[in-house]
């Protein structure tokens, strides 16, 4: 079963909490992640962590800023990274602008304004019938110390990024529309 890692406000969500614990996926931190691939689980990292889904709609499949923890944990558990693409997830909500005060008087990385939020409220984020296409690249093994400088952590991460880039740009170019 793969597990995703979440972010550390997920389980303070009612009814969403339990959902994701009872699927399977847990709290991204170094430990668990380090606990799941020494048992050799497989885990689905996301390395933009919240910024990747705080996007608005004008920086859609723009990847953000990859973090190293990630990386780190494959080099120290020498586990090979398969780059995925998700193509499809970035119409599913049409995020004008990211109300940062609302978010952080919620404890939420993102509060998106959709063109529907002023006349239905909260309703205006539900996700739009698009179709997702899942791309995945071929696994990327990655030699190295987990402890080295960010520069050569950042030669990996970089590679990693480049791979998922390219895995959006065929997905992008293979659809037919938003929603088919």
């Amino acid at each position: 079963m793969m597990r995703a890692m979440v972010e550390r406000w997920v389980p303070t969500l009612p009814f969403a909490s339990v959902f994701m614990a009872r699927c399977g996926q847990v709290v991204g931190t170094p430990e668990n992640c380090r606990a799941l691939l020494e048992d050799d689980e497989c885990i689905l990292v996301f390395p933009e962590g919240a910024a990747g889904v705080s996007k608005t709609w004008d920086k859609r499949y723009q990847l953000q800023r990859f973090g190293y923890g990630f990386m780190r944990l494959a080099l120290e558990t020498q586990t090979p990274i398969i780059p995925v693409a998700v193509v499809g997830a970035e119409e599913q909500a049409m995020n004008l602008y990211n109300w940062k005060a609302a978010a952080k008087l919620l404890g939420a990385p993102a509060f998106p304004i959709t063109p529907l939020t002023p006349f239905i409220g909260p309703l205006g984020t539900l996700p739009l019938p698009v179709r997702y296409h899942i791309l995945f690249g071929e696994p990327i093994h990655v030699a190295g110390n987990a402890n080295d400088e960010d520069g050569r952590v950042g030669r990996h991460v970089k590679r990693i990024k480049n791979a998922i880039r390219d895995l959006i740009e065929e997905g992008l170019k293979l659809r037919e529309g938003v929603f088919s």
